[in-house]
């Protein structure tokens, strides 16, 4: 008797030898990657990279050159923004992009434009109000007036307004002092353990990004060159040397990773 094979999960999200280019610059080479429902994902690498690149793909706001992206099973790729949130996929942007002149309770309830369920979404509101109590103590302020931290919860509390099951958040400790950088990826986690948003993070910070996600993907040069679950990216010397700083010895910059494709 043959056993069953055990069940494959399909990705919520997926992205096959996705390739984007800004003009005759080709930024993305050939990107294949995946995100499971109700996991943190990382992609790591320096700037230039091609970081934001993937998330602008998937968001809508780049079309690719060649590739697919497939979300919830269905291809979006080169989708127009709107309808991709709609979907349930938010992007939050490198730089936060808040309304400035728009009061901060203002600015979450553009993050519900798309929603009809108003009794719903008054409670989300107070629940985004429970993650950073600031934003409700300055609700009424202009949003351009808040710290450079507020402005990034006020960027994420915006996109929980949609009721995303996706997040795509870029460099969110851009700028941001050490203390509030714990701070921000302190609550990235409890959102996604406790409202089971799956987000895909591109970050800088490689130590928090590794502490925070359960899977991750090194790019450079617009490849993916590793990938594995963070407890064992954390683990490689490649990555203690050059994106954790673990070693004396060696420049960061100086050693290339092998070229070798990692995706399938």
């Amino acid at each position: 008797m043959n056993t069953p094979a055990a069940t494959v999960q399909t990705p919520l999200l997926q992205l096959q030898n996705v390739e984007s280019a800004y003009g005759p610059i080709k930024a993305i080479r050939g990107v294949s990657l995946a995100v499971h429902a109700g996991e943190i994902a990382t992609v790591l690498g320096s700037n230039g990279a091609g970081k934001t690149t993937i998330l602008k793909t998937i968001s809508g706001i780049i079309d690719p050159l060649k590739g697919s992206v497939q979300f919830k099973g269905a291809d979006i790729t080169a989708n127009d923004p709107t309808s991709i949130v709609r979907r349930g996929l938010m992007h939050v942007p490198e730089g936060r992009e808040v309304f400035p002149l728009l009061s901060v309770r203002d600015n979450l309830m553009m993050g519900a434009y798309t929603r009809s369920d108003r009794d719903a979404v008054a409670r989300d509101l107070e629940t985004v109000f429970g993650y950073f109590p600031i934003l409700k103590e300055r609700s009424h302020q202009d949003a351009g007036l808040l710290s450079g931290g507020q402005q990034q919860m006020l960027a994420i509390s915006r996109a929980l307004m949609a009721k995303p099951e996706l997040i795509l958040l870029d460099e969110p400790s851009l700028g941001l002092s050490p203390r509030l950088t714990k701070e921000i990826f302190e609550i990235v986690v409890r959102i996604n353990r406790e409202r089971g948003t799956t987000i895909l993070l591109v970050e800088q910070n490689a130590n928090m990004a590794l502490n925070a996600a359960d899977f991750g993907y090194v790019l450079e040069n617009g490849r993916i060159v590793m990938e594995d679950r963070c407890k064992r990216l954390r683990e490689k010397e490649d990555i203690k040397e050059f994106y954790l700083g673990m070693k004396d010895t060696g420049v960061r910059g100086e050693r290339r990773w092998k070229k070798k494709k990692t995706w399938r």
